[in-house]
């Protein structure tokens, strides 16, 4: 089971800010991560696509697309920070 958290606009586009998931066996990293979600549509689909500016953290460290993922990883979504 993974720990995933929702920040921002993400937080609010999913209506949630955190579900623990499992996963089937097939996804064992962030991207595969990102895809199954997107394959819910909807919010889930636009928010996650390609080229939409997504941040992803696991165990509070940033991640690539590769890095690997394991159950009880903390994995968490957030949108690039700006400010000024």
């Amino acid at each position: 089971m993974l720990r995933l958290l929702y920040f921002a606009r993400l937080r609010e586009q999913f209506g949630m800010s955190a579900e623990e998931v499992n996963l089937p066996v097939s996804v064992q990293d962030v991207k595969g991560l990102t895809d199954w979600l997107r394959a819910r549509g909807g919010a889930w689909e636009s928010e996650l696509a390609s080229g939409r500016p997504v941040r992803v953290a696991v165990n509070q460290d940033m991640a690539s697309p590769e890095q690997s993922i394991h159950p009880g990883d903390e994995i968490a979504f957030f949108p690039p920070v700006t400010g000024g």
